[in-house]
């Protein structure tokens, strides 16, 4: 028998994109299990879904799994630089309308925002709370459609809380970030490792031995330290809440100002959620060759337009790499452009963490779904029962058997009566 040869590039870009798709799905048996129920009950049949998320191939197993659920899908990307445009013509081709160019402009980026919109949704998906924001200020005629949303990450979490207290939220939300689920696993293991991934591949950096400062001291933070210190690296720890700081120092890091540690940092890393993070004064004392990434979800945590106004000359000296000449003659480096490193230069999380925060997200639009009408207008939790599903399913995936209490144990935890 002869087997035949060929070379990726022989391959259309669709084709490509599909089969990455299927290399994702292998590590992705939770939503496996949760197709293959879609496709037999349709809970989402007739439904219109937008979602506004990074365009990769975990992100299409989910797109898959809802269509197999009978929704009617389209997608956007929910980052300039985050889309795989393999994955994205696969989509197509598989009948998921997607609007996502990688690298694609500002301008654009909301064209597609608002082409994902115009599909008229019943549900939202979101990942930085960018749809959302956008249906509520641009398109409000499109929210009596809407049954309700999901919302991925730290930061649109806080973005939609925020339009909560000022009363401008019209349609509940489920925060799927919140479930112990996705945020103990997706921001602590899959950040830290997909972080220090586009790192390395946008610098290719030896680790061990440098002087890592993490912004920020999240779920996201301990993933990053985690696997910085994992590679040798001395990690300080930025903080603002004294509770995170303490525990940063428990854990053998060093605490510190920002102002203090930008002195001595190598590699600086934010994942704070919040703006102009690492500033003018920070630049100003930071050892020439220092290197600047994000991993929070918008590109506001670096102050890029101080950096720029600091500096003599900017040149690309490596793809995903800016090298900024100060005045003063010191260069600082940023990657990214000060987007996702995750996303930008690597190809975001593993799938199999992915699996789990994706299946959270297929199952809180089933809730939404048959619980139409009967939800406050407000941000809500992922129910215990789901978050605890996706656990189970994912131990079982792993063959992982654990042990459940007696009647015995499960009287003695809600009796106060008995001590011994």
């Amino acid at each position: 028998m002869t087997v035949k040869k060929y070379d990726i590039k022989d391959l259309s870009l669709a084709e490509v994109g599909r089969q990455r798709i299927e290399w994702a799905a292998r590590e992705m048996p939770v939503l496996a299990l949760i197709r293959q129920r879609f496709e037999k009950e349709k809970p989402l049949k007739g439904v219109r879904i937008s979602g506004c998320l990074h365009i990769t191939t975990e992100t299409a197993n989910l797109g898959l799994t809802l269509q197999a659920g009978g929704a009617d899908l389209v997608l956007c990307a929910s980052n300039p630089l985050s889309t795989q445009d393999d994955v994205a013509a696969a989509l197509v081709e598989y009948g998921i309308p997607t609007f996502a160019i990688k690298g694609e402009d500002n301008d654009t980026y909301y064209k597609h925002v608002i082409s994902a919109l115009e599909h008229k949704p019943n549900l939202t998906i979101d990942d930085g709370a960018d749809l959302v924001t956008t249906m509520h200020t641009k398109r409000k005629e499109l929210l009596e459609n809407v049954i309700g949303g999901s919302e991925e990450t730290t930061t649109g979490v806080i973005r939609l809380r925020a339009m909560y207290a000022d009363k401008k939220l019209k349609y509940p939300l489920v925060a799927v970030n919140d479930a112990d689920t996705k945020h103990l696993f997706d921001n602590r293991y899959g950040t830290g490792q997909s972080t220090i991934d586009g790192i390395t591949r946008a610098t290719n950096i030896l680790w061990a031995g440098k002087k890592v400062v993490v912004c920020g001291y999240g779920w996201t933070g301990r993933g990053v330290a985690l696997r910085a210190k994992g590679f040798g690296s001395h990690v300080i720890v930025i903080e603002v809440e004294p509770v995170r700081a303490l525990e940063a120092v428990m854990e053998g890091y060093q605490a510190m100002p920002l102002l203090e540690a930008a002195k001595i940092g190598d590699i600086f890393i934010t994942v704070t959620g919040d703006k102009n993070v690492i500033d003018k004064k920070h630049f100003e004392v930071m050892k020439d060759g220092a290197i600047m990434a994000n991993s929070g979800h918008f590109n506001a945590e670096i102050n890029i337009p101080a950096l720029e106004k600091l500096s003599k000359k900017k040149r690309t000296i490596r793809t995903y790499v800016e090298e900024y000449t100060l005045k003063d003659g010191r260069c600082l480096y940023l990657l990214g452009e000060g987007r996702l490193i995750n996303l930008a230069a690597a190809e975001g999380h593993p799938a199999s963490v992915m699996d789990m925060s994706f299946a959270n997200q297929a199952l809180c639009m089933e809730y939404l779904v048959k619980n139409k009408g009967k939800l406050e207008v407000k941000v809500h939790r992922v129910p215990e029962d789901i978050d605890k599903e996706v656990a189970r399913l994912k131990l079982k995936a792993m063959g992982v058997a654990i042990d459940t209490l007696t009647a015995e144990q499960r009287k003695y935890l809600t009796s106060w009566e008995e001590g011994t």
